[in-house]
């Protein structure tokens, strides 16, 4: 396993994300920081099982994914996610304020964590790179916190 992406994914994430208030603006999107804070949330919720959706894309187009999934390559400025799981326009915050929403999402990302150490060898459904075990998840989570850091000047 990359240790590397795994200590960003599980620690440096929110350490960095405690530097975000309310009124932190986007480089690029919809979500204001308080909604990409509890977008992250739920996309943890998927890794761990307790949020499923269906694939979203044609089984064949698996392989593509995967090869994304395992580059360097990075999300770019404003990639949507996969139609019928995330909206086109953001969704109204659910927590009272943006730390309540980063407490969740710590709670979320130790719950991910403790979910695959409960069930080692497991794997869960992405609804666009297919199912992913832990390692593979940790490398999607990099993908995607790192790309939301970047989208609010966090990294």
């Amino acid at each position: 396993m990359d240790n590397i992406k795994f200590e960003f994914v599980t620690t440096a994430f929110i350490t960095r994300l405690k530097n975000i208030t309310p009124g932190t603006k986007s480089k690029w999107g919809k979500m204001n920081a308080q909604q990409m804070v509890e977008h992250a949330i739920n996309f943890f919720k998927v890794s761990s099982g307790k949020l499923v959706y269906p694939l979203t894309i044609p089984a064949e187009h698996l392989p593509k994914y995967r090869e994304f999934l395992y580059s360097d390559k990075e999300f770019r400025e404003n990639t949507r996610g996969p139609e019928g799981v995330v909206p086109e326009y953001p969704v109204p915050e659910r927590y009272a304020g943006i730390n309540e929403a980063i407490d969740k999402l710590e709670k979320e990302i130790n719950d991910f964590v403790k979910y695959f150490e409960e069930h080692p060898g497991a794997k869960t459904l992405h609804p666009v790179f297919g199912e992913l075990d832990f390692e593979e998840w940790i490398l999607m989570h990099y993908k995607h916190v790192t790309h939301h850091l970047k989208q609010f000047g966090l990294l």
